[in-house]
């Protein structure tokens, strides 16, 4: 029973990656990438997590706290830079 809900899981967490890295090709502005490189690394640490409830092992641990920690640092930056520019254009 819980190989398919793993398996469901998987699939949806692909599903997830094709529509963002679709909105990230097309994306309008600049923010709309950034947002979807976040969401992607949120992705990504939800297929490790995945992964390793799949095995039972918890050994990418650390690997998934610094992908998370560097998507968030990296979204914050991002939003500063945003925040920034549109003060300059007022």
């Amino acid at each position: 029973m819980l190989d398919i809900v793993y398996t469901a899981t998987a699939a949806m967490l692909a599903l997830a990656v094709l529509f963002v890295l679709f909105r990230l090709v097309r994306g309008p502005s600049v923010l709309d990438r950034v947002m979807c490189l976040s969401t992607l690394s949120v992705l990504f640490v939800s297929f490790v997590a995945v992964e390793m409830a799949v095995r039972g092992d918890n050994a990418y641990i650390g690997v998934m706290v610094s992908i998370a920690l560097l998507g968030f640092v990296s979204t914050l930056t991002a939003a500063r830079f945003a925040e920034r520019r549109a003060h300059d254009r007022d």
